[in-house]
């Protein structure tokens, strides 16, 4: 949240592989900068990032074998823990997402979804209210041997909760009542993509799937009334066959809904999609800056990519008529895995 006129970052990285925790970074409203102004180690592998409507309140998962998340308060420049943190009752939480007044996270390890209750004063219950566990394998061995959901986040009209699996290629649609998780409807992709996350166009009408296992985006209208989410088309995020490893990650839209950004490890290039109609378009590609992109951010006409290996997290600047990201600098970050802006 702005303090002061001052906007922050929050950037989270695996202590396992010698990240600092939760770095908390000052943003520069005209570069895009980022400089560093504290971090906090109080949970191994706070690997994804959440923050609350207001900003008051900061939310990361664990991701370990036994999983957690844990909250923070946001005081200033610094984090401060809000409670211990609360098991939720699966393996490797890779994402998580506030729902319902609840935190929702996506347990990659046991493919699985769990709600946490956050309590009026925004620290968390000390024990899940609920875990959904999913089930189903695709052809790709040994990705696709089970479930393994990657991704939870709230729909724009905040009706439904949206999960993406990438072991059973598809994503499903849930319903929370009381703390309870209910399958509303699971959306079937192609066999063996790997769908690893999604992102909602601004005005709530489309979504973005972006593929780990092949280097794509499938395109699909979102009914948010009916809670359904129907795939239309799919479009390669590269130019060419990947010569070797490419694995994308990160996904995200332009607010004004024009482009789609994605990140794409391996090959380490950020792409860039136009938007037409219900078919995206692929622009150019452009270097990530590091490598190994893991996730990336938009914010006020800039896009913020975290490059795991490389250990840093790298500021482009968008052409605001092509989409296209020049590279503004990078900020130090070992094993830095995702970043998000208040």
């Amino acid at each position: 949240m702005a303090d002061g006129g001052r906007r922050r970052a929050f950037i989270g990285s695996f202590t396992a592989a010698g990240g600092p925790g939760i770095v908390t970074a000052a943003v520069d409203p005209d570069s895009g900068a980022l400089t560093a102004l504290s971090s906090v180690n109080t949970v191994p592998d706070p690997s994804f990032l959440t923050l609350s409507p207001d900003g008051t309140m900061l939310y990361a998962v664990s991701e370990t074998a036994e999983g957690a998340v844990a909250a923070y308060r946001v005081d200033g420049d610094r984090l401060e823990p809000a409670g211990p943190p609360v098991p939720v009752g699966g393996s490797g939480p890779t994402h998580l997402g506030l729902f319902a007044g609840h935190v929702l996270t996506a347990n990659y390890g046991s493919g699985s979804v769990t709600a946490v209750p956050v309590r009026p004063d925004g620290t968390l219950a000390q024990s899940a209210s609920d875990v959904l566990r999913h089930t189903g394998a695709g052809p790709h061995t040994p990705r696709q041997e089970g479930p393994h959901a990657h991704q939870v986040q709230p729909d724009p009209s905040g009706r439904w909760a949206v999960s993406v699996d990438l072991g059973t290629d598809s994503v499903r649609v849930c319903a929370l009542t009381d703390g309870a998780l209910t399958l509303h409807r699971e959306t079937a992709l192609r066999p063996g993509s790997g769908p690893r996350h999604l992102a909602f166009h601004p005005d709530g009408s489309h979504a973005y799937v972006v593929h780990e296992l092949t280097p794509s985006v499938t395109v699909c209208r979102w009914d948010p009334e009916g809670g359904v989410l129907t795939p239309l088309t799919e479009t390669p995020v590269l130019p060419d066959a990947p010569a070797g490893d490419a694995c994308p990650s990160g996904i995200v839209t332009s607010p004004d809904g024009r482009f789609v950004w994605t990140a794409t490890r391996g090959e380490d290039v950020l792409s860039v999609l136009a938007v037409e109609g219900e078919k995206l378009t692929l622009v150019a590609t452009v270097p990530c800056g590091g490598h190994w992109p893991r996730a990336l951010t938009a914010s006020d006409g800039f896009l913020y990519v975290a490059n795991e290996r490389s250990g840093d997290v790298t500021w482009f600047t968008t052409d605001p008529s092509s989409g296209v990201p020049g590279r503004g600098g990078a900020i130090r970050v070992p094993a830095a895995s995702c970043v998000i802006l208040a």
